[in-house]
């Protein structure tokens, strides 16, 4: 009965949160649903647990949200994030509409532009391609979640999403960690999901299937010519780059004597530190070169991005909260005893676990949060038995999370599908099948680890 009231509050999750339900609302009620059917105490369950649990997720990780979501605001106000996707796009061609998405869509969020910022920002473009190129529209969620949900979200070393930034408070890591496996990792990805929709444009064009007749959200067409420099637009997403990895070093050798009486180490604690100093300079520089462009609006750009963070973090919240409860129950006990008790490597375990807390969360970072939380120390001191680099500890957790993270209940899925006027019935075929060769390759990795013992 334990087990069986886990399976049906997250079911409840998963069909309210796919008719529209706020999980800022639900996730404590069927948190508190499964509680129930495992004999904890509702209200201590509700203010000890879930509240406790959302609230230590918020205080760690909202620093990152906000600069995160303002700074994709800004890139978008400015028409920054427009600009680099048009020049994309046009310099691929519409022959090779589908490659020319997703490359967009992985400049921009390798740069720490929001996924949700990305889809906003390249769907009109990829709207207007597949239609000259007459691919079917079902396919640009697809092309989308290949180019911001895999690569460049958590495999790529250096990417700035908070899905590679947690990790280095478990592991003592930086965001470059394990540059071999997780490019190795990104090229599988890349190749097999271009291959996939490739597939899917042929299958569909030789059918006789066009753009289709779609009424939707359908974007009115964009003005290029009133677009800024794509060159200069990319430079406040080099920035981040550059100033994380310089950041990065420089706190490193600082002194471990400035933090100790906060409780903390260098090591937790400067992956965060270190990004939060790069999306501020990025900003700046964002709002400088394209500043005529938000004169007289820079307030309610601030304003929007500011907002949109906190509904991001508050949905990610609410689904740690909801995963800690879970976590919390008799019958997760099984459930988890099963998963860390896999043998053999700990990178197996932890990529068994975090992709089923990340399924059952419906967020990759509170899926990942919460495994780490769990068992990250027991995943470090494994891994140090076998001469395991906590590097690649990072990667393969990182990497997991964005795997079964994206079942239909997942909030960016959602949002995806609205932003195209798609339904999941029209496109979540194609968002399933780049979920599915992200998580192959994860445990492909973990196989060629413990073959070759790469980093």
């Amino acid at each position: 009965m334990e087990v069986l009231g886990i399976l049906i509050s997250l079911g409840l999750l998963m069909f309210f949160a796919y008719r529209g339900f706020s999980v800022i609302l639900f996730a404590p009620v069927f948190a508190l649903l499964a509680a129930l059917f495992n004999g904890a105490p509702l209200l201590p369950t509700y203010t000890e647990v879930f509240l406790v649990n959302a609230a230590n997720y918020f205080k760690n990780f909202f620093p990152v949200f906000l600069l995160g979501a303002v700074f994709g605001k800004v890139m978008e106000d400015t028409g920054a994030a427009s600009s680099i996707a048009r020049s994309i796009v046009k310099g691929i061609g519409k022959e090779r509409a589908i490659l020319a998405v997703v490359l967009a869509c992985m400049v921009l969020t390798y740069g720490g532009v929001s996924l949700f910022v990305v889809a906003f920002a390249v769907y009109p473009f990829a709207a207007a391609l597949f239609k000259e190129a007459g691919i079917p529209k079902r396919l640009i969620p697809g092309a989308i979640a290949l180019g911001s949900f895999t690569v460049t979200m958590d495999a790529l070393p250096g990417t700035p999403q908070i899905q590679n930034v947690i990790p280095t408070k478990y592991f003592g890591t930086d965001i470059y960690a394990a540059p071999i496996t997780g490019i190795l990792g990104a090229i599988i990805i890349f190749v097999c999901g271009i291959l996939w929709l490739e597939y899917r444009r042929k299958k569909a064009q030789a059918a006789g299937e066009g753009y289709g007749d779609h009424k939707l959200n359908e974007p009115e067409p964009l003005n290029g010519d009133s677009l800024p420099n794509p060159l200069l637009s990319a430079l406040p997403l080099l920035a981040v780059l550059v100033f994380n990895f310089i950041f990065t070093r420089w706190i490193g050798s600082w002194d471990e004597s400035i933090v100790k009486p906060y409780g903390v180490t260098l090591a937790s604690v400067k992956g965060i530190w270190s990004l939060i100093m790069a999306l501020v300079i990025g900003i700046l520089l964002a709002l400088g070169i394209n500043f005529t462009r938000v004169k007289g609006k820079v307030a309610k750009t601030l304003n929007a991005g500011t907002i949109g963070s906190l509904l991001a973090i508050l949905n990610t919240a609410s689904e740690v909260g909801f995963g800690n409860v879970v976590a919390k129950l008799a019958g997760f006990k099984a459930i988890s005893a099963a998963m860390l008790g896999i043998k053999g490597s700990p990178l197996l375990s932890e990529a068994v676990t975090v992709n089923v807390l990340a399924g059952i969360t419906g967020s990759a970072s509170g899926g990942m949060s919460i495994a780490l939380e769990i068992a990250g120390k027991q995943y470090l001191e494994w891994a140090q038995r076998l001469n395991i680099s906590p590097e690649v500890l990072h990667r393969i957790a990182s990497m997991s999370s964005g795997g079964m993270d994206t079942l239909p209940h997942n909030g960016a899925v959602i949002t995806l599908l609205a932003i195209c006027g798609l339904t999941h019935r029209d496109s979540y075929q194609d968002i399933f099948a780049v979920t599915v060769i992200k998580t192959l390759t994860v445990f492909i990795l973990v196989l060629l680890h413990s073959i070759f013992n790469f980093i």
